[in-house]
């Protein structure tokens, strides 16, 4: 933001209500084509709904958002997130989606003086060792969801357990958090292609093996052929449990395949919160769906970026940081709050696709499996 030198008191005034009178302006960078733009929708149409119920404002400040499809690939999306940034003066981006797309794009919007706050992608080394100042995931750290079900299997006593995700940082996060506590043994440990839509190879070892549980982490369409699969490969015999999975970006495909299936997550359509019941309907009334996780993420990051604005402006850095850090926001979870290394402290539940009685297919709460937990990760941050 460019100061006029002015020497006069009028001056100096005229100066700071036009400042005033500036918009927020915030990037949303999220994966919006190909087979996983599910995901990116929701979030995108979670981050639409919140604009209007702030309407329009950002800490009073009329907001302008710029929405970009980062095509799901990490090249593209780190030329875009600079050009946010860089090219159209973003305060804020929100996004991505995917932990790859993450990497990317964080050094582009902080080196730039951007502040990335993401809805979603919570991957470890940013937890860790890659902590920044400038990076607020309002989400989960990816390890987290994953130790729901170990935690679960563990009560369960479940004893042996396969594993399975894409080839990717989160997927890999996946299967390290939830071997980081599962207590019993790890029968088998597959990787696949980011994208891979066709399980049958894989789904032959699982069968051969015969565990007494499977592990899954399958964003998107991946998960929908992965559930579709499963029951056709003649594997429902054996519990598939499962993080990203089952949701509501996936169960309008899944549908009955995945009915009864158990998840992990920290947040569900009827958890009891103040304000989520709302949220849902206004979302159900907007868009016709039922909202994901991953609409909450996109709903939550607005709400966190209007309260530290109204806090704090945008023109002191630190102090923009504080008030970000304060998470003064009533989340749709209930109870945030972020650790020194800026990801939240939060409960997360056991979770399980229902049909309801309005015939949408949801997951719903089965249970509190951790009460304001944090990541494992922030102890390795230098933030500290």
């Amino acid at each position: 933001m460019r100061y006029l030198a002015v020497s006069t008191a009028l001056g100096l005034a005229m100066t700071s209500a036009a400042f005033a009178e500036d918009p927020v302006k915030i990037g949303v960078l999220l994966t919006l084509s190909g087979p996983p733009a599910v995901l990116g929708e929701h979030a995108r149409d979670g981050i639409l709904l919140a604009e209007k119920a702030l309407e329009g404002k950002i800490g009073g400040r009329d907001v302008e958002l710029v929405i970009v499809d980062d095509e799901g690939k990490p090249d593209i999306a780190a030329q875009k997130a600079r050009e946010l940034v860089e090219g159209q003066g973003a305060d804020f981006v929100v996004g991505p989606i995917f932990s790859n797309i993450m990497t990317a794009i964080a050094g582009p919007v902080t080196s730039a003086g951007g502040i990335l706050v993401s809805p979603n992608a919570g991957p470890s080394n940013f937890a860790g060792k890659d902590c920044n100042p400038d990076i607020f995931v309002v989400s989960y750290q990816n390890d987290q969801m994953p130790q729901v079900l170990a935690q679960h299997m563990n009560q369960q006593g479940i004893a042996n357990v396969y594993l399975i995700a894409p080839n990717y940082q989160a997927g890999q996060d996946s299967l390290n958090g939830f071997k980081a506590l599962y207590s019993g043994t790890v029968a088998g440990e597959l990787y696949v292609p980011l994208g891979q839509l066709d399980f049958s190879g894989e789904l032959a070892q699982i069968a051969a093996s015969q565990p007494e549980a499977v592990y899954a982490f399958m964003p998107g369409g991946m998960g929908v052929n992965l559930v579709k699969q499963w029951n056709q490969a003649g594997l429902s015999s054996i519990p598939l449990m499962s993080a990203f999975t089952v949701d509501e970006t996936t169960l309008p495909a899944e549908q009955d395949a995945a009915l009864g299936m158990l998840t992990g997550s920290n947040w569900a359509p009827d958890l009891d919160t103040p304000g989520n019941a709302e949220f849902v309907t206004a979302f159900k009334e907007a868009y016709g769906r039922v909202p994901s996780l991953y609409a909450m993420g996109g709903y939550d990051a607005m709400m966190l970026i209007d309260s530290a604005v109204t806090a704090a402006g945008t023109e002191d850095r630190e102090a923009l940081r504080t008030a970000l850090k304060a998470a003064d926001f009533p989340s749709l979870r209930g109870e945030l709050s972020f650790s020194s290394n800026n990801f939240p402290i939060q409960d997360f539940y056991l979770t399980k696709a229902i049909k309801d009685d309005e015939g949408f297919y949801r997951t719903s709460v089965v249970e509190k499996v951790f009460t304001q937990a944090a990541d494992s990760h922030v102890g390795e941050c230098p933030m500290n």
